[in-house]
């Protein structure tokens, strides 16, 4: 048993975390994304919300800090109305992170961008447009 680690994170994220490397990309992807399709490595959290388990992967995870963007958003093509749980995102990335640039991606270019990945997080997020990419910098 270890003590600290986010109750919500499964074990095969974990792991996979702790694989990743510098520049490496995790997918958080929402429930209608096509995950499974998609991904080099697939990491279920089935039943879990993304705003949760960003909180949670934030307190160990490092973004990276040697790019503009270390956080990808799945533009909705709408401007004028952005998804509620972006702002949920907004803050959970300020709390952990700080101020941190984050770049909207064309779905079809997103799904390209995410079949590259290190592993795709398939959740039980039912928000749309709540998928977000984060780009792992290092520990100091």
């Amino acid at each position: 048993m270890l003590k600290n680690i986010p109750a919500i994170l499964p074990p095969d994220l974990l792991k996979t975390l702790a694989e990743m490397g510098h520049g490496d990309e995790l997918v958080l992807a929402d429930g209608n994304f096509p995950a499974a399709a998609l991904a080099q490595r697939l990491v279920r959290a089935d039943g879990h919300g993304i705003p949760a388990l960003l909180e949670a992967i934030l307190q160990l995870y490092p973004l990276d800090t040697y790019v503009d963007c270390p956080v990808a958003l799945m533009d909705n093509g709408d401007p004028g109305r952005r998804p509620p749980v972006w702002e949920d995102y907004s803050k959970a990335i300020l709390r952990h992170e700080g101020d941190r640039q984050v770049e909207l991606v064309e779905r079809f270019a997103f799904y390209d961008r995410a079949k590259k990945a290190y592993a795709i997080l398939a959740t039980g997020e039912t928000a749309l447009y709540a998928n977000i990419i984060l780009k792992k910098g290092v520990v100091t």
